[in-house]
């Protein structure tokens, strides 16, 4: 067919009109690079396993349905092999060598952290899946967890008013994530008219926590704050019935143990504690179901768990998605800016994306769990919450985040 030159020039200058995501048909045939970056061994692989597989359950799943704009995601599968350092290297790999447009990625504070630089400098996205400590608002990460308004908020003064515990003996994992929430539980413990007898430490990945309960015994305490972390969960919680200690008297109250530590350690040994997430398994809905059952065949078990960082890994492929569709671009910042206000509804219930800080609006739940390894959802908000990641930091943290995004401080409350 001829084409004549106004006609080639009126399609030329539609071509130019529209966005390049989506007009080149040799560009709608590649493939968009993104980094799944989890620890896929040591100490900290019983988890992150687990959230590299519900990545990459979510990038099939949209590949299936059509892909991204018509494109496919190609992901590049990296090991944290839970160190910091290695995740600093791993992710400098994927931007710089690999032109991975996005990284999904991370379980701890501390390979966030170590992460962190490369997105800054290099301006390109990270989508971190784990609830974490707050006071943070990198522009260059979308933050698809709880902060502690969404997990702590409700769960300490749910202890003291339901439980009656007034004598807390706070325990965690030797780095910043178990630290910054310890300050956060100290303040609601304060709040509440109760205190905390200590704040002890063991480092992460230690199993020796025979002396450890011992304290907690000798104590006087009346309930523990768990901020534990990794396989040492595991350990803490069977030393803890070993030592002849009861959820009765003395729960363990945590912010990290789920549904994947407690199939590890057995369910016996967590029976009668408590946990604070946006997302249990126990939630009653069709969309959860589903997606428990989607993820079991995905994995080949029947028997696998879900949990809240997992949940949120597999959320955050699809938020990514729609942004990337928004835009109209792949570029960084591009994506970045079209986040902004996504929502969706995911398994864990209503998500959206909030416009100024990049965290996510969740629903604070609190469940107590079975001998069977399940949590029964004891406490729950009836919609989801703002996040305010800097709200539990004081009255000067929360000035500067009010400054930046014109709230009224007088109104952020933990």
């Amino acid at each position: 067919m001829s084409m004549t030159r106004r006609t080639m020039l009126s399609v030329s200058a539609a071509s130019l009109a529209a966005p390049y995501f989506f007009t080149r048909s040799a560009q709608a045939a590649e493939t968009i690079k993104v980094g799944v970056l989890f620890s896929l061994t040591g100490g900290l692989s019983i988890i992150e396993k687990s959230l590299r597989d519900a990545t990459m359950m979510a990038i099939a799943e949209v590949n299936a349905a059509g892909g991204v704009g018509g494109r496919q995601i190609e992901a590049i599968v990296e090991d944290g092999a839970s160190d910091p350092k290695t995740y600093n290297e791993k992710a400098s790999k994927l931007v710089i060598r690999d032109k991975a447009v996005t990284v999904f990625g991370s379980y701890t504070s501390a390979s966030r952290k170590a992460v962190l630089p490369v997105f800054e400098k290099r301006k390109n996205l990270y989508v971190y899946p784990t609830f974490y400590e707050g006071f943070e608002c990198s522009k260059n990460v979308i933050y698809t967890n709880a902060v502690p308004n969404q997990q702590l908020s409700n769960f300490i003064p749910w202890i003291s008013k339901t439980l009656g515990k007034k004598k807390f003996f706070i325990v965690g994992s030797n780095y910043v994530y178990p630290r910054e929430m310890a300050k956060v539980c100290k303040i609601l413990i304060q709040q509440q008219g109760g205190e905390y007898v200590a704040d002890e430490y063991l480092e992460l990945g230690d199993s020796e926590w025979g002396s450890m309960v011992n304290k907690i015994k000798n104590s006087g305490c009346d309930a523990v704050i768990s901020n534990v972390v990794g396989d040492s969960i595991v350990s803490f919680y069977r030393e803890f019935k070993n030592q002849g200690l009861s959820q009765d008297k003395i729960p363990i109250c945590a912010s990290v143990t789920s549904e994947i530590e407690i199939a590890a350690m057995g369910p016996e040994y967590a029976a009668g504690s408590y946990s604070s997430f946006p997302y249990l398994m126990a939630i009653d809905t069709d969309a959860n179901k589903s997606f428990i059952e989607r993820y079991r065949k995905f994995v080949n078990d029947p028997k696998a768990v879900t949990h809240s960082p997992l949940q949120s890994a597999y959320m955050g492929v699809f938020l990514w998605k729609q942004a990337c569709e928004k835009a109209g671009d792949i570029t960084p910042l591009a994506i970045r800016d079209a986040f902004k206000g996504q929502e969706m509804d995911a398994p864990i219930g209503h998500v959206k994306i909030d416009g100024e800080n990049l965290h996510t609006y969740l629903t604070p739940r609190i469940a107590q769990w079975g001998s069977d390894g399940q949590g029964k959802i004891v406490d729950e908000y009836k919609e989801p919450l703002r996040p305010l990641p800097y709200a539990a930091y004081g009255e000067t943290a929360d000035n500067l985040f009010c400054k930046e995004s014109g709230l009224d401080s007088s109104k952020l409350k933990l």
